[in-house]
């Protein structure tokens, strides 16, 4: 049962980051200038800037949620990226019709994909992770008399 539950629970994590880490290298980096110019149209904050910390916040909260390692740190990350990218891209209330609905979809997607990294935050990775692991290898601590 546990072997199922550790299984499970990897493939859980892998499914959750897999949009992160393939924005990251699937769109963001090789298109690296049109995305720039996407962000400045938004109205963000320094773009180029911004982007490269993305990028980064996408790579390594996705490595650390998917290893299980330190993956409340990763998930916070995740988070983070989340917040700014839901608030810039999917401003529904900024559209009409049509638009305005594939926004709010999309914003609703990213608030669930935002409630999952809370989870993660909370509980941490779960069994099968390194944190797991590294956790079940420490030697307790003798108590003192």
């Amino acid at each position: 049962m546990i072997a199922i539950t550790s299984l499970l629970n990897i493939a859980g994590r892998l499914f959750l980051v897999g949009i992160f880490f393939l924005s990251a290298v699937g769109n963001k980096i090789p298109n690296f200038p049109a995305v720039v110019e996407l962000i400045e149209s938004q109205g963000a904050p320094m773009p180029s800037l911004m982007l490269v910390g993305g990028i980064a916040l996408l790579l390594v909260g996705s490595a650390s949620v998917a290893l299980g390692f330190r993956a409340r740190v990763g998930a916070a990350l995740l988070w983070v990226f989340l917040v700014g990218a839901t608030y810039y891209f999917h401003d529904f209330w900024n559209f009409a019709g049509a638009e305005a609905q594939q926004q709010q979809i999309a914003f609703m997607k990213n608030l669930s994909l935002m409630g999952a990294m809370l989870m993660i935050v909370a509980r941490g990775a779960g069994p099968g992770s390194l944190d797991r692991l590294i956790e079940s290898e420490k030697t307790p601590t003798e108590s003192t008399p």
